[in-house]
């Protein structure tokens, strides 16, 4: 997420109330989350474990829980509690927009696009030409929707990360500040939920078509041209390149990739990256044919054991 302008480092510790360590006039340009960083980004860390990740990342500003060595070319902003810091900057620069209209009047959509009834269409969002927008779908805040794209009843574009921190009386949850990116032509189905980036783009490629009953989570990037079938979750930060098909009830862990023309057949867990070109079965995930092999092979057992007494 970058910012309307460029701050100094000083400007964004007084905005915390916290130190900091570098240059006054250090420029600040925005905040990602690690794996989206550029330089000028600020992102944060408040475990000793992935301190050294944190500061050797594309960020040069490190919002941080202890004073440590700052490497040349950074700065750090040294906070308490870095996770509440981090809110703060995000309901500070992207704040939560009331509407009380269906469609809000900062909205831009565009010529030959149909909105059917009880749709909501929150601020700032941006709709190309001849999209279908069906009944009762709820379009969150700054989402960007390209032409030709078609979205089926009870759908939800832009809902919050699912992204909490573990606190003594409860949960904390990251606020999101990012966005959801549709491109053009992708078809999605109806009571679909894709939820928006953290601080980047949750984006579904040109071409794509998604069934009903689907979750895309937090700042996913799903390619073009391709095919997930219903009740498929895809779980936040997962990169699913180009002309991938996902059959149903497909479900994946966080942060991984699935290579270009994978297929995942039905009821997979997909617990790692895994190679394009190629076809997946079963939890954890292989190959379908080696899988298919495993459970004929297993199958022959009792037969086997027959044949021993």
């Amino acid at each position: 997420m970058k910012f309307p302008k460029v701050h100094s480092l000083e400007e964004i510790a007084n905005l915390l109330n916290c130190e900091f360590v570098g240059d006054r006039n250090f420029s600040v340009y925005g905040m990602n989350e690690i794996h989206v960083v550029e330089p000028g980004d600020i992102v944060f860390v408040d475990h000793p474990k992935y301190y050294d990740k944190a500061l050797q990342s594309d960020a040069t500003i490190v919002l941080i829980n202890k004073k440590v060595y700052c490497p040349d070319g950074k700065a750090l902003l040294i906070s308490d509690d870095p996770f509440r810091d981090f809110n703060t900057l995000t309901r500070h620069f992207k704040p939560f927009q009331f509407s009380n209209t269906s469609i809000a009047s900062s909205a831009k959509i565009g010529e030959g696009t149909v909105i059917q009834p009880n749709t909501f269409v929150g601020n700032n969002v941006v709709i190309g030409k001849n999209c279908l927008i069906h009944s009762n779908v709820s379009i969150y805040d700054h989402t960007i929707i390209g032409d030709n794209v078609i979205i089926h009843a009870g759908t939800i574009l832009g809902a919050d990360a699912f992204y909490y921190k573990k606190r003594p009386d409860g949960f904390d949850q990251l606020v999101s500040g990012g966005r959801v990116v549709i491109e053009n032509n992708v078809g999605i189905g109806a009571l679909c939920t894709i939820d928006k980036g953290v601080t980047g783009d949750t984006t579904i490629g040109e071409g794509t078509k998604i069934d009903n009953q689907v979750h895309v989570g937090h700042d996913t990037v799903i390619g073009k041209k391709c095919l997930i079938a219903s009740q498929t979750g895809i779980a936040g930060c997962v990169i699913i390149e180009d002309e991938v098909t996902l059959w149903g009830q497909v479900g994946t862990t966080s942060g991984i990739t699935i290579g270009t023309k994978a297929i995942i057949m039905g009821q997979t867990g997909v617990t790692k990256s895994v190679e394009g070109g190629k076809s997946y079965f079963g939890t954890p995930i292989q190959e379908s044919r080696e899988k298919l092999k495993q459970l004929a092979n297993i199958k022959k057992i009792p037969e086997i054991l027959n044949k021993l007494k």
